[in-house]
């Protein structure tokens, strides 16, 4: 006969497990949508990324600055009193050099924003994972925590029974077996548990508190699987910064081919000179020098450069196809997952019901003598890994669906929809494109 302990302990498995399958709900609990926010402001890769755009804006006015003049000033003294103040303009016109530079570096910029862009979905994706990795690894260790409670009382009853004469040793020995596997399980639960609280603390920056449910973000991507694939192939950061490197690579072209073409220098020098001697007090020399240089052989580099650029264009289309292909792939086995994801939380659901009324009965009937205590271990053991399934499942269809709304090039904060400040690159790009002088960054360092 099974004892009471043993009924407390099984009705405890199936609350347990009715309970993590809902979620681990609490009163104050962290929510998966707080956690993008931490990862979004405090994600060490995220503002490294961040930081590199800011250093690539920098591109823009290094390449604006060949359009001002430069000037100099300068003072010469010696032993019989010699002053001289000299004002310089020396400005040398490339006139299409300059202007393909500064549309180059406007692209690299653009090109670095989809990479930052890139970045910040791929960051967003990882906290999303992180923090439903730790809900399915706690439902798993809690689980396979009742398990064991289940499996040591079933060993006490099953020894007692052995004591009395209506089991054999045989059934014990199979009580036993279970019951350490049942450990080992719950270790390796253990161990995954706190891997995933460390990767946890790694990409949302903070240590984890009581997690709340996630919920599956559909709603925000496309209907259906065509358009999902056509916003993938236009709207994938990965696609967009490789169209922009094959910008980039056509100006490249350009600046070499205008190592080839004629051009023109201007200097302007303005001095005066005071002399102690009676005969000359004054000195004033103006001069206006045009210089114009015409290219005529350079030993060949010029040429190497300008065929190097080429291949180096057709190279960045290439990847266009293959950025393209990628995200195109990335679209139908994100779609997959999600469909998967979703039939197995139907599949599992079921299971986990068969299996609680398949462990009742066989309970009944092991009451009686019509089941072994094998029987019992064994639906028992259904019963966990159909609700590992289910967990498994449910972590599964959330996850799928912030991957697939990364894949069509949607995840973002502004997107989801939260409540955030949203780092706008735009903002440090026109502080610093037209300045012509300051040491100091936009942020005062």
């Amino acid at each position: 006969m099974w004892g009471p302990g043993l009924r407390t302990c099984l009705q405890g498995l199936l609350a347990g497990c009715a309970f993590i399958a809902t979620g681990i709900a609490t009163a104050r609990a962290d929510t998966l949508e707080w956690a993008l926010v931490q990862a979004y402001q405090n994600n060490p890769s995220l503002n490294a990324q961040r930081a590199a755009l800011r250093a690539t804006d920098e591109s823009v006015p290094q390449a604006l600055s060949g359009y001002r003049p430069k000037l100099s000033v300068t003072a010469a003294g010696g032993f019989n009193y010699f002053d001289q103040v000299t004002k310089t303009v020396n400005h040398q016109v490339f006139p299409n050099l300059v202007i393909y530079d500064s549309r180059a570096s406007e692209s690299g910029v653009a090109g670095a924003r989809e990479t930052l862009r890139l970045t910040e979905q791929q960051v967003l994706l990882d906290a999303a994972t992180a923090y439903m990795n730790l809900i399915r690894d706690q439902a798993i260790l809690d689980l396979n925590r009742r398990n064991v409670e289940v499996l040591t009382e079933q060993l006490k009853q099953t020894r007692d029974r052995f004591n009395v004469g209506e089991v054999t040793r045989t059934d014990v020995a199979q009580a036993e077996s279970r019951l350490a596997a049942g450990r080992s399980q719950l270790l390796q639960a253990q161990s995954n548990y706190i891997t995933s609280q460390a990767n946890y603390r790694r990409v949302i920056g903070v240590d984890p508190g009581r997690l709340s449910p996630g919920t599956p973000v559909d709603r925000l991507s496309p209907a259906t699987l065509a358009r999902a694939i056509t916003q993938g192939e236009t709207e994938s950061p990965s696609v967009l910064a490789a169209m922009y490197g094959v910008d980039v690579a056509e100006l490249a072209v350009k600046i070499n081919e205008a190592t080839l073409y004629p051009n023109l220098g201007l200097t302007a020098t303005y001095a005066q000179n005071y002399q102690t001697i009676q005969q000359e007090l004054r000195t004033t020399n103006v001069s206006i020098l045009g210089q114009l240089t015409v290219p005529l052989y350079q030993g060949g580099a010029e040429y190497s450069a300008i065929r190097q650029s080429k291949e180096t264009l057709g190279q960045q289309r290439l990847n266009v196809d293959v950025n393209r292909d990628e995200a195109r792939a990335t679209v139908v086995q994100s779609w997959g997952q999600l469909d998967a994801a979703k039939a197995q939380i139907e599949a599992t659901t079921a299971q986990v019901n068969a299996s609680e009324i398949a462990l009742n009965g066989v309970r009944e009937e092991a009451r009686v003598g019509q089941r072994t205590t094998l029987d019992v271990l064994n639906a028992q053991q259904e019963l966990v890994n159909a609700r590992v399934a289910l967990v498994t499942a449910q972590h599964d269809r959330v996850v799928s669906s912030y991957t697939l709304l990364a894949a069509v090039g949607r995840l973002s904060m502004q997107r989801l929809g939260l409540n955030v400040m949203i780092y706008d690159p735009q903002v440090h790009y026109q502080q610093v494109r037209d300045a012509w002088i300051g040491v100091r960054t936009p942020d005062g360092r």
